[in-house]
């Protein structure tokens, strides 16, 4: 397969640093700051939107080497085995995450966000306004994915 280089264009600051602490990130309050080779203006226009797809490289997780082996979400022997892209984790192929979040505020070449589930120090490798024409009417998920992550945009 063809491999990209992708350089980020921005990074995450908040004031999450544990990796490992994966629920309660709904009030969480992040600032974006944009390298200044996008210059001041690169976020004009975002601030008429209520929300961003903030998409992120989980750079503090390894790639696993093998990916075909369906694995209980999240390691919760609880919660039934799912291939690699049946899930969101970091543990991906790329390690991109991805998440829609509030736009609280648009300063310069910095965006603060609320509910930005990636730890400060995050590289952030694009954003993209949020866009009602692009979001699907109805969504369907398994049961244990709405038990799962029913703290997880929790405050």
């Amino acid at each position: 397969m063809p491999s990209f280089e992708i350089t980020a264009i921005g990074t995450v600051r908040n004031d999450r640093t544990d990796v490992q602490q994966t629920d309660n990130w709904g009030a969480v309050r992040s600032t974006i700051t944009v390298d200044e080779r996008f210059g001041d203006a690169c976020l004009q226009g975002l601030e008429g939107f209520s929300h961003v797809e903030v998409l992120f490289v989980f750079d503090r997780f390894p790639e696993r080497d093998d990916h075909r082996e369906p694995r209980p979400y999240r390691g919760r022997s609880d919660l039934p085995p799912v291939g690699v892209f049946a899930g969101r984790g970091p543990r991906r192929p790329n390690r991109i995450g991805v998440t829609s979040c509030a736009i609280e505020s648009v300063r310069g070449r910095e965006l603060t966000v609320v509910g930005l589930d990636a730890v400060s120090g995050t590289p952030v490798i694009d954003l993209k306004p949020t866009m009602e024409e692009f979001r699907p009417l109805d969504v369907r998920q398994p049961e244990w994915v709405s038990r799962l992550m029913s703290e997880y945009f929790q405050p």
